[in-house]
C-alpha cells in the first residue's frame, strides 16, 4: 500500500506526522497511522511540541517547507492554544469516515476502524481535558459536526465496541453543547493572532489591513466581470437578482450526483485535451459526503501519496432532511446548473483531484506529506478562472446536454463562486479582528453572493471555527501574481503546462515558497 522509498521519514517530519495522525492518514495516505490518534491533551500537546525541530534538511526549499509547518504547530498549539478552543482539532483525530474508502482490503480497514473506535474513550478524555475555552459561537457552529461523528458508524461495528464508543461520544457532545450555552461569545483571534496563524505556516508576514484591501479590490473586479456576463444572459436585470434566478435552476436533491458526474467527466476531458496538468490518470467517483464531513458543501477525498492507487471521491453534501422545502431549495442553489460546473472544476479537474495526482509524484516525503491548505484551495480556485480563460465554457456548452446552458453560464458560475470565496476572506478578517458578528457576516454573504438563509448562515458560521478560510482567494491571488512573474521571466518559453508542472512539483507548498517554481521550473 505504501511507497517503499518514502516509508522512512526524516525525524523532524515524523515528529510532525505523529502530532496529526488524522491528516497524515487522510491527506497523505499514511495508513501506518490507521487505528491511531494523537494525544491532544494539554500534556500530550506540550510533549509533542517539545519534540519538534532538529538538523536542517539538505534541500533548502524542503527545509523551509518543513520549518513553516513546525512554526505553524508551535503557534497554533503552543501559543494560540487552539486545541483548547476549537473542537475541530479533536474531531479530525476521532473521525473514522476515512476507513470507508477502499484504499485497502475491507477486512484490514474494518480492523483499523475498530482499533480506532476503541481509542474514542481516551480521545474524548483528552478532548474534554483540553477544550476548556470553547467560544459559544464555535460550539454552536460545530455541534452538528460533533454529533455527525457517530451518525455514520457502520452496522458491523461489534455491539460492545459500539456501546463504549457511543458513550464516550455522548460525553463529548454534552461538553460541546454546554459550551454552546456557557462559553464566551467572543470567538475572535484578534488582528495579531489571525496574522500569525495565517502567516506562520505559509512562510509569509501577513498584514490583515493590506489583505483586506486586496480582498476589496478583488471583490470589485469580480462584480464588474459578473455584471458583464449577466448582461449577455439577462439584459437589463440587476446582476445579483439575475444570478439568484439562475441559481434556482438545476437538479433536485436526487439529481445532484448525476449532474456532478457529468460536469466532472467534461472537466476531466477538457483538462486532458489541453494538457493543463502534468498527470491525468486515476479514477474519481462522485458520492454523498460522510456524516462527519457535512459541514462542507462539497469536498475531495483523494488517493494519498502513500497509498496504493485507489479511487478518489468527490463528495457532495445533501440538504438536511430536517429542513423545510424553502431551506432545501436555498441549499440546492449551491449545486445549480450555473454553479455546479465551477464547483466540479474546483474539486476535480484541474483542481483538487488533479492536484492529488501530482502529489503522488512530488519529489521527497516533505512535499508529499505536508500540504498547505492555502495553496491547495488557492490552486483549485485558480483552476476555475483559468479554465474560463482556456475556453471550457464553450467546450462544455456543446456537450453538457443541459437545455439553454451556454458558456456564459459557466462564466457566471466562476464569478459567483469567486465572490463567495472573497467574501469568506473579508468575513474571516472582519470576524477575527472584532469588527463583524456572525449575523453581520451572514448578511454580507446574502448581499454579495446568491447565498441565502441556511446557506449564508452556514458560510458565516464556518469563520468561527475555520479562521483561515479566506485562503481560497488569498492562494489564488498569490498564484496569479506568480504566473505573471513567470510570463515575464520565461518570455517565449512560458506555457501553462510548464508553469503548472513547475508549481505542482513543489507539492502543496507554503505560499511564501512558491517562487521556487520560477527558479527550478
Amino acid at each position: 500500500m505504501s511507497h517503499p522509498e518514502n516509508h522512512e521519514l526524516p525525524a523532524r517530519l515524523r515528529a510532525l506526522a505523529d502530532l496529526a495522525p488524522g491528516s497524515m492518514r487522510e491527506g497523505a495516505g499514511m495508513h501506518e497511522y490507521d487505528g491511531r490518534i494523537a494525544d491532544l491533551s494539554p500534556g500530550g500537546v506540550a510533549a509533542a511540541l517539545a519534540g519538534l525541530g532538529g538538523a536542517p534538511l539538505e534541500d533548502p526549499h524542503d527545509e523551509a517547507h518543513l520549518a513553516a509547518f513546525e512554526a505553524e504547530a508551535r503557534y497554533a498549539l503552543g501559543e494560540a492554544l487552539l486545541h483548547r478552543s476549537n473542537p475541530l482539532y479533536h474531531l479530525g483525530e476521532l473521525d473514522v469516515s476515512n476507513y470507508d474508502r477502499a484504499y485497502a482490503p475491507e477486512a484490514a480497514r474494518r480492523a483499523a476502524r475498530d482499533a480506532h473506535l476503541a481509542l474514542w474513550p481516551r480521545g474524548v478524555d483528552n478532548a474534554i481535558a483540553s477544550l476548556d475555552r470553547i467560544p459559544a459561537p464555535v460550539a454552536r457552529s460545530l455541534i452538528g459536526a460533533v454529533r455527525g461523528l457517530a451518525e455514520g458508524l457502520p452496522r458491523d461495528v461489534p455491539a460492545d465496541l459500539r456501546a463504549t464508543a457511543l458513550a464516550a461520544h455522548a460525553r463529548l457532545v454534552a461538553h460541546v453543547e454546554r459550551a454552546a450555552l456557557e462559553g464566551p461569545e467572543d470567538a475572535s483571534l484578534g488582528a495579531g493572532g489571525l496574522a500569525r496563524l495565517m502567516g506562520a505556516g505559509e512562510a509569509l508576514a501577513v498584514d490583515p489591513a493590506e489583505l483586506a484591501g486586496r480582498a476589496r479590490a478583488e471583490r470589485d473586479r469580480l462584480r464588474a466581470r459578473l455584471a458583464e456576463a449577466v448582461a449577455r444572459v439577462a439584459p437589463g436585470e440587476e446582476p445579483m437578482a439575475a444570478v439568484r434566478k439562475l441559481t434556482a435552476r438545476g437538479p433536485d436533491g436526487d439529481g445532484v450526483l448525476d449532474a456532478a458526474r457529468r460536469w466532472t467527466e467534461l472537466a476531466l476531458e477538457f483538462t486532458a485535451e489541453r494538457g493543463l496538468v502534468p498527470y491525468g490518470d486515476g479514477e474519481c467517483r462522485v458520492d454523498l459526503s460522510p456524516p462527519a464531513h457535512r459541514w462542507a458543501t462539497a469536498m475531495m477525498s483523494w488517493s494519498g501519496p502513500w497509498e496504493a492507487d485507489t479511487p478518489s471521491f468527490y463528495y457532495i453534501t445533501p440538504p438536511d432532511p430536517a429542513w423545510d422545502g424553502a431551506e432545501t431549495a436555498e441549499w440546492l442553489e449551491m449545486f445549480s446548473d450555473t454553479t455546479l460546473p465551477a464547483v466540479s472544476v474546483h474539486e476535480v479537474a484541474p483542481g483538487h483531484f488533479s492536484h492529488g495526482r501530482a502529489l503522488r509524484r512530488a519529489p521527497g516525503p516533505v512535499r508529499r506529506a505536508l500540504h498547505s491548505m492555502a495553496f491547495a484551495e488557492g490552486w483549485a480556485h485558480y483552476a476555475e478562472e483559468m479554465m474560463l480563460e482556456e475556453g471550457f465554457g464553450a467546450y462544455a456548452a456543446e456537450r453538457s446536454g443541459v437545455p439553454g446552458w451556454t458558456a456564459d453560464h459557466y462564466e457566471i458560475g466562476v464569478w459567483v463562486e469567486a465572490l463567495i470565496r472573497v467574501t469568506r476572506l473579508s468575513v474571516a478578517l472582519g470576524m477575527h479582528t472584532g469588527t463583524m458578528t456572525v449575523e453581520e457576516a451572514a448578511a454580507l454573504f446574502s448581499a454579495d453572493t446568491p447565498l441565502q438563509g441556511p446557506a449564508a448562515l452556514s458560510e458565516a458560521r464556518r469563520a468561527t471555527f475555520d479562521p483561515t478560510y479566506g485562503r481560497y482567494t488569498w492562494g489564488k491571488l498569490e498564484i496569479l501574481r506568480l504566473r505573471g512573474q513567470a510570463r515575464e521571466r520565461w518570455g517565449a518559453g512560458f506555457s501553462l503546462a510548464r508553469f503548472h508542472r513547475a508549481l505542482l512539483d513543489l507539492g502543496s507548498p507554503p505560499l511564501g515558497l512558491i517562487g521556487t517554481a520560477l527558479d527550478r521550473g
